[in-house]
């Protein structure tokens, strides 16, 4: 499992008033899991909806954070997300089962700020607070480094070629395909990815791409 996020405290503000969310996740199970987990932030007014057309009514009352799967029977829950970030809640997450790089890439361009892949339906993870017990002992969480400013410049330069590396695998290549496509044994591409991920700070192939479209590395 992994997670991506910019600045995973800003999800939930703790503040006094106590923090609302709305959980739109199709499984009961999975939908009960994240509400659980969410209580466990510090969240103590959280509704839930199963379907875009049953969360749609809702978001002219925004709350401080919508947590919603990719993956719903009537549509993209990004779809969703964009509307609720329009109508004002300030945050999103976006829950997914497959580890699609090209979906992260969608939802982080569009100013989701958070994406979570599970691997299974029924193992969670998200960003946790002191004392929070994350649900899934096999959750990686991936972030920005502490201080690490948000462009380019802070970050060691890439060559030119290992741009176009990061590029293919934002397009969800594989270590044999990129080289293939840039005439180059999976051993060399393999040595630009560890070179590229000493970098950026991160050795996740997921975790690579989010930090390169955030700092407008790649495009």
């Amino acid at each position: 499992m992994s997670v991506l996020l910019e600045q995973p405290a800003s999800l939930v503000a703790y503040r006094p008033n106590k923090p609302t969310a709305m959980v739109v996740v199709a499984d009961p199970r999975v939908r009960s899991t994240v509400t659980r987990h969410l209580w466990a932030l510090g969240v103590r007014d959280v509704i839930e909806a199963s379907s875009i057309a049953e969360a749609r009514p809702r978001i002219g009352n925004p709350r401080d954070i919508c947590v919603a799967d990719v993956h719903l029977p009537d549509g993209s829950g990004l779809t969703l997300l964009s509307e609720t970030r329009a109508a004002g809640w300030p945050n999103g997450l976006a829950l997914s089962a497959a580890d699609d790089i090209g979906a992260v890439r969608n939802a982080l361009a569009g100013g989701v700020k958070g994406y979570v892949v599970t691997g299974t339906r029924t193992n969670i993870g998200l960003p946790a607070r002191p004392g929070a017990t994350p649900l899934g002992a096999g959750a990686r969480m991936h972030r920005r480094p502490p201080g690490a400013p948000s462009h380019p410049g802070g970050y060691r330069e890439l060559s030119g070629r290992e741009v176009e590396v990061l590029r293919l695998v934002a397009e969800g290549q594989s270590n044999k395909a990129i080289g293939v496509s840039m005439g180059l044994s999976a051993l060399t591409v393999k040595s630009h990815l560890a070179r590229i991920a000493r970098k950026l700070g991160t050795g996740d192939r997921a975790g690579m791409v989010a930090v390169a479209l955030r700092t407008g590395i790649i495009h």
